[in-house]
């Protein structure tokens, strides 16, 4: 391998004069055409001089340490990363989608109004609600917007003191965070030696800040630790009996296709990881889409824009509405995410979207069991999409998580998400998906496996690693204090 043009930047390989480009003379140019003087650079701009051979190896040689579903096997716990079948893009390619300007008339896309429109039903069927906005822009975007479509509630009613949220101990850390930007104050719920909500818990909380305060209870079904919530009818009755909702954090959602509804459960609000469940792209910043449904009588809370079906069979716009929460984003949110997440769920049908919450479930039960005896296993039983390791069974190597984690960058696979959550120590949590195959989750844990070997003959060998990377390992904090982001500032600081 070059290391010149593969760990370099673009700014060492230049070469002073050397051009990748030969353009003609503008013909049309006039002394009268030039930019104003105010509005021109002093000084020229100190772009990288390359040959275009030169580019195309270096960013070549750059997006090949980019790593992906499409690369290997990603099983990074509580994230869902899936593979986005070709066809998901390329139909979102489409010009008659991409080509579409948001403000343009909506008897102009009526192709793209039926998409919409249609999606929030089959994501209503799926999960058991009855209507859903898809504006939201993320899953945390879909949180603050499903508790504002609570709090907006309570308000109808007059229970303008319902201000208390009730979280579970394990819940992912964007629910507090939503909830303190929707103005509400969190009250932690702690969680049962098998990670599952303490219900004797949760009565004690409501009983000691009075029922009438409690706004909702959030909730993430399977929970962080990837186990069912099996109290949730006790949960659901305690919180609405109270006269508090109930939200589902929609986060996990994956394993419950085919097998369980959350409106069923009794919950009233919930969000949708389009990119997660529905398998558009996850990572990399976005974009994403959170969509948020909820229970009948519920329905004109949703914010706005939406889009109904007429009696005349046309599809249009509604921008207001007395009791919606108004607008929430631009437009419509991200459409692309949702025109992919369309056409997987009409590719899968309605009897194969039946398969893939019990396939991720045997994935991840799979990949449990085979390693239990070397790595530690906190809580044992069934999981469900998920699982937490708590690091190597034997401690005395010295080998930690992230030693695991960065041994397995030099096998070729993506490390699964670690420290978190964070009810253990050295948490190591794998999520397979049900995409993955038997030979592919065997591969695995022969890597896992080899990897808790050389903890035990060679624990400098897994504690320095990786050896493999352009980069070993990073200084995390010092990044984040000072990071470099410019050419110059390397140079300096070099």
């Amino acid at each position: 391998m070059n290391n010149r043009l593969y760990g370099n930047l673009i700014f060492e390989l230049s070469q002073a004069g050397r051009k990748g480009y030969s353009l003609p003379a503008n013909s049309f140019a006039h002394s009268t055409d030039e930019m104003p003087a105010v509005l021109r650079r002093q000084h020229e701009t100190a772009l990288p001089e390359c040959d275009e051979l030169t580019v195309v190896r270096h960013y070549t040689n750059l997006s090949h340490n980019n790593f992906g579903v499409n690369d290997g096997f990603y099983p990074l716990g509580s994230c869902t990363m899936k593979y986005n079948p070709i066809i998901n893009e390329e139909l979102a390619a489409m010009s008659t989608f991409a080509g579409l300007h948001p403000l343009q008339p909506a008897e102009t896309c009526q192709h793209a109004l039926a998409l919409y429109y249609h999606l929030q039903q089959l994501l209503a069927e799926l999960t058991g609600l009855s209507e859903f906005t898809l504006n939201p822009c993320a899953g945390a975007h879909g949180e603050l917007t499903g508790l504002m479509v609570i709090r907006a509630y309570h308000e109808s009613r007059g229970d303008h003191q319902r201000l208390k949220v009730l979280i579970p101990d394990s819940a992912h850390g964007t629910n507090p965070a939503s909830a303190a930007v929707c103005g509400l104050e969190v009250v932690e719920v702690k969680s049962l030696p098998d990670g599952t909500v303490d219900v004797a818990d949760l009565q004690r909380v409501i009983d000691s800040i009075g029922g009438e305060n409690i706004a909702a209870m959030m909730m993430t079904n399977p929970n962080t630790l990837g186990i069912f919530e099996y109290a949730i009818p006790e949960i659901t009755k305690i919180v609405h009996d109270c006269g508090g909702l109930m939200y589902y954090d929609g986060a996990n959602l994956n394993p419950m296709l085919g097998v369980c509804r959350p409106g069923d459960m009794g919950f009233d609000v919930m969000h949708i990881n389009l990119h997660k469940t529905f398998s558009t792209p996850h990572g990399g910043g976005g974009p994403g889409s959170g969509p948020v449904g909820v229970r009948q009588g519920l329905e004109q809370f949703l914010p706005v824009p939406r889009v109904v079906l007429r009696d005349d069979d046309m599809y249009d716009i509604v921008t207001d509405g007395n009791k919606t929460l108004g607008s929430i984003g631009a437009f419509f949110g991200n459409f692309g995410v949702m025109i992919k997440a369309y056409v997987y769920i009409l590719s899968l049908g309605r009897e194969n979207i039946k398969m893939v919450g019990p396939l991720a479930t045997l994935n991840a039960n799979y990949i449990k069991e085979v390693l239990k005896d070397v790595y530690e296993l906190p809580i044992s039983g069934l999981c469900k999409h998920e699982f937490v390791f708590d690091g190597l069974k034997d401690k005395s190597t010295g080998v930690t998580t992230m030693d695991v984690a960065k041994r397995l960058l030099d096998y070729g696979y993506h490390a699964p998400t670690i420290y978190f959550p964070l009810l253990f120590h050295e948490s190591l949590m794998i999520e397979p998906t049900e995409n993955e195959s038997k030979e592919t989750l065997d591969s695995f844990i022969d890597v896992m496996r080899r990897i808790a070997e050389e903890a035990k003959t060679n624990p400098e060998l897994v504690k320095s690693a990786p050896h493999l990377t352009p980069i070993g390992r990073v200084d995390d904090v010092l990044a984040a204090k000072h990071p470099v982001t410019t050419f110059r500032a390397m140079q300096s600081n070099a």
